[in-house]
């Protein structure tokens, strides 16, 4: 469940769709929420930025202040599905400066999706200043620095053009939402939970579309995340769809254990999608000395090797696994400690209080390093 959140602000309902809308003289915390209240709740911010795609080149994007979007009753993305999204989130550092964390490794994700889904790709410049507008648009909702806090970015993009026979979308809608998001945790130590092994559902197929970030993959997590929760088990973990036996990743974010030879593990696996956090994880593990494998896990052989267990990803960093049951067994792991370690480090990196040695953050309204897609 969700818990608490700042009051929503309204946009102005009033402003025509059309009309390219950004307050000026806005500062970082300008909004002045209750910031230690914020949770992961959709707060309602200035405006979205929204770029079309029509006979095949992307318009140069519009601020809007209006967050309801008016689309044709056939737009692709409500019949056959074409709906890709991403994560990211932005901080405002220790020394004043607002920097956007790996959206470089995002913009790779998301080109990766396109072409999975047959949607046009963007220039990876068109992508950073996206993001940069949205920030931009919405600076006075940044959390500020000692605040925990963060904005959220989620840039998605649709097929948005009519058509009633199964093929690609002839237009194409992205947009860039943002929305300031507080600490998962609201106490300094991580907070293990137990989780459950889903046994009556698959994540993904071996071939389809999980290692991808479409909408559909998570509409199909909805049924099996709510029976768990129902049954006491606030996160859920699948296994491969082929034989059940190897593990694949939790409901909304990738699979970690620490071994009891000081390995990071990780799953390989065509299926799961890649977490951008996953990947800084496995850097810093490696600068801490641990081993970092990503192979393939034979569950009930290896589980007892797990020393510690985490649940990976943008919205939280790390969620600490308390226990894992499958049917009648019930596996307990340690206290987080390697993983407390990581998920401290990538908060320091995040905020500017550590070194980003590995080059990670984007200064807002710099270009990024060259992607590699």
């Amino acid at each position: 469940g969700v818990l608490g959140s700042a009051v929503p602000q309204k946009r102005d309902q009033q402003t025509p769709a059309a009309m390219s809308v950004v307050k000026p003289d806005q500062k970082v915390g300008g909004a002045n929420l209750d910031w230690g209240s914020l949770f992961f709740n959709y707060v309602e911010t200035y405006c979205h930025v929204q770029y079309e795609y029509k006979d095949g080149k992307w318009n140069d994007g519009e601020e809007l202040a209006d967050p309801y979007m008016k689309m044709h009753v056939m737009a692709n993305v409500f019949h056959y599905g074409q709906a890709l999204f991403e994560g990211q989130k932005v901080f405002h550092c220790k020394d004043g400066k607002v920097r956007i964390f790996r959206d470089v490794a995002n913009y790779e994700r998301m080109t990766k999706g396109c072409r999975r889904l047959c949607m046009p790709e963007m220039p990876q410049e068109m992508f950073h200043k996206a993001v940069d507008r949205a920030i931009q648009g919405n600076l006075d909702f940044v959390p500020p620095y000692g605040s925990n806090g963060a904005l959220y970015v989620r840039p998605f993009m649709i097929g948005s053009g009519p058509q009633l026979g199964l093929g690609p979308s002839d237009a194409y809608t992205f947009v860039v939402v943002v929305a300031p998001v507080g600490s998962y945790y609201k106490t300094k130590g991580l907070t293990p939970i137990p989780c459950m092994v889903v046994e009556e559902y698959d994540r993904a197929a071996p071939m389809g579309v999980g290692q991808v970030k479409c909408a559909g993959n998570y509409a199909a997590d909805i049924v099996p995340a709510k029976k768990g929760k129902d049954a006491g088990f606030p996160i859920g973990l699948y296994m491969d769809a082929k034989e059940h036996k190897y593990v694949e990743e939790f409901n909304t974010s990738n699979f970690v254990a620490i071994t009891g030879n000081n390995e990071y593990l990780t799953p390989d696996s065509q299926s799961v999608l890649g977490s951008v956090t996953n990947k800084c994880l496995e850097d810093l593990a490696r600068d801490m000395g641990l081993t970092v494998q990503r192979r393939k896990i034979d569950f009930d052989a290896e589980v007892s090797t797990f020393k510690e267990v985490g649940a990976v990803g943008t919205a939280v960093v790390i969620t600490a696994i308390e226990s894992i049951t499958r049917g009648a067994a019930k596996h307990s792991f340690e206290a987080p400690n390697v993983l407390q370690k990581l998920h401290d480090t990538v908060r320091a990196v995040q905020v500017g209080e550590a070194p980003d040695t590995h080059g990670w953050l984007r200064e807002l309204g710099a270009p990024g390093p060259a992607a590699a897609v």
